[in-house]
């Protein structure tokens, strides 16, 4: 009976220990995750990124087809050509991962270029 009382004050004093030290470095861990925080991108990091931020625009513009194709408004039409079959055979509809919406604007952005 008394090993009993004696393995049960072990326990007792051991998660007080556990306690106590918990308490004592919760501060430590708290700050560094808070370092841990600050230091994750937020949104307003993503401005100066070299991805377009926002959706598609409701009538498509030269400016947005030259976004989706990755080449400059005043691009060559050769320079279109390979630019648009590049992202098609990164998003064509038969591949996996790919997307008939996205397939759907490279094909319209290539249209919009080729027109002028």
């Amino acid at each position: 009976m008394s090993s009993g009382v004696i393995l049960a004050g072990l326990a007792v004093a051991a998660i007080g220990y556990s306690g106590r030290f918990i308490l004592r470095n919760s501060k430590v861990w708290a700050e560094a995750l808070e370092k841990q925080m600050k230091a994750f991108p937020t949104p307003a990091g993503f401005a100066n990124s070299k991805y377009y931020k926002g959706g598609f625009e409701e009538k498509m513009t030269r400016r947005e087809a030259a976004l989706i194709l990755g080449v400059s408004p005043s691009a060559s039409k050769n320079k279109i050509k390979d630019a648009h079959k590049r992202i098609m055979l990164l998003n064509h509809p038969d591949r996996a991962g790919g997307s008939p919406y996205l397939a759907a604007k490279i094909n319209e952005a290539k249209d919009m270029m080729d027109k002028s």
